[in-house]
């Protein structure tokens, strides 16, 4: 027995696929948030740079076991009033809210990393359901458009919770410097700021979208049904990589590569960046400190990119075709990463950021549409959650091995790093070649 969903999904209008796309807005300030001063708080509180990947594992891995049992629960869940991903979006909310109070009020390291783990996979909550709510309602030749969209939203976001310790640095004078071995009170009040942007902008979807109800709905609770349990749940996670779409399986390499660059550059650019461009080490330093509101303005310059990046690739992509305009952007990105390890003056350093925005604007735009197009309907939210493995293997793999080979092979210098981050964003770009890109006729 199949759960039946409307045949013919209608095509929504500008203002629709604003305001289902709007709570990434919020979801990206977590994330943005983290990206940009995890590191840092971590370094701030005692750790070395060689151990920054060990400890960035909490982020990956639980997204690793959160994503496809929230898939899988939104798939078959229905209120009448929630609908099928809401309830998820707003829980999750709710918990990384909390979570974005507590991180940086963390009084020691391990409390810092656990309090990493209770925000990445509250994010998580909210976050897979959002990419299955936006394959379940977009018509077939709107996908590109509404997952640029999200993208768009998830740039604008970026840019703001990016550049929030520089902004309460330069137009508030509030403090940047850690006191007593404390997070600095610009970290503090960005993460509380980032919270209610979090809380906000996904409340705005929550109350603004209604979501589409089952055509058969005695057919939906009956299947329902038959999948209660948790033993059920398991082995149907794990029969879903045994059933993945073709597609699926091409695209799971080229987000192996892109997602172990992104890892790689969001892990060591701060400790890169104060020792090759503000000549430190030393995390309790203010040099230290200034490189890492520094990364907060390159991070900013990258997602803004990728904001208006996301409306020009849906038109590149109609001119030519998703894959080639995946593979150039990859290959733009890598090149750009790369050459951060030439660069020794601090505005310089903007100027990559701007090929780093254009393959992370693709990265969140082209393999959904393309992901999108090969699923079926009644199974989205789960196999969008079995494609986050692919998301966080990589990151795993890389907080396990990226420490010993920057020892080995690297001088242990964070900022050498970033030219294999480079070299993987290129593999991912070229593997793009080798995916059948289904529905490529419908966009």
């Amino acid at each position: 027995m199949q759960m039946q969903f409307p045949p013919t999904k209608p095509r929504l209008s500008f203002w629709q696929l604003w305001n289902m796309s709007f709570g990434f807005f919020g979801i990206q300030f977590g994330f943005a948030l983290q990206n940009a001063n995890t590191s840092r708080i971590f370094s701030t509180l005692g750790a070395n740079a060689d151990d920054l990947p060990l400890f960035w594992l909490a982020a990956p891995v639980t997204g690793l076991l959160v994503q496809p049992i929230i898939g899988y629960l939104s798939d078959n869940t229905w209120h009448p009033f929630w609908g099928r991903r809401r309830p998820f979006f707003f829980l999750g909310a709710l918990l990384a809210t909390v979570a974005m109070f507590l991180m940086p009020n963390s009084s020691s390291l391990w409390m810092a990393v656990f309090v990493l783990w209770m925000m990445d996979a509250s994010i998580n909550v909210s976050m897979e359901p959002f990419r299955a709510f936006v394959g379940d309602k977009l018509h077939p030749a709107q996908q590109t458009s509404g997952f640029a969209m999200q993208t768009f939203f998830i740039g604008c976001g970026s840019v703001i919770a990016s550049l929030l310790p520089t902004m309460f640095t330069e137009w508030f004078n509030v403090s940047n410097i850690p006191v007593d071995g404390g997070i600095p009170d610009t970290v503090r009040y960005s993460f509380y700021a980032g919270g209610l942007a979090f809380m906000g902008a996904v409340s705005w979807t929550v109350i603004t979208t209604r979501e589409t109800p089952p055509e058969d709905m005695a057919a939906f609770r009956a299947e329902v049904e038959q999948r209660k349990g948790t033993l059920t749940a398991l082995r149907e996670i794990v029969k879903g990589f045994t059933t993945m779409p073709r597609t699926m399986v091409q695209l799971a390499s080229v987000s192996f590569f892109s997602w172990l660059a992104l890892f790689t550059m969001w892990v060591n650019t701060t400790p890169a960046v104060a020792e090759n461009v503000f000549g430190t080490v030393d995390a309790q330093s203010a040099a230290f400190q200034s490189a890492g509101n520094w990364v907060g303005v390159m991070f900013a310059v990258y997602n803004g990119v990728s904001a208006i990046a996301a409306f020009i690739l849906p038109a590149i992509a109609r001119r030519t075709n998703r894959k080639m305009t995946h593979l150039a952007c990859l290959v733009i990105g890598g090149i750009s990463l790369a050459s951060i390890f030439f660069i020794t003056q601090k505005e310089m350093l903007l100027l990559p950021m701007v090929g780093v925005g254009i393959a992370w604007a693709s990265i969140l735009t082209v393999p959904y549409a393309i992901l999108a197009g090969a699923l079926p309907a009644q199974r989205m939210g789960f196999y969008m959650g079995v494609f986050n493995f692919f998301v966080v293997i990589p990151q795993i793999i890389g907080g396990v091995i990226l420490g010993p080979i920057s020892k080995a092979l690297l001088g242990g210098r964070p900022v050498a790093t970033l030219l294999l981050a480079g070299a993987c964003m290129a593999v991912g770009g070229l593997l793009t070649m080798l995916v059948n890109d289904k529905g490529e006729q419908a966009n």
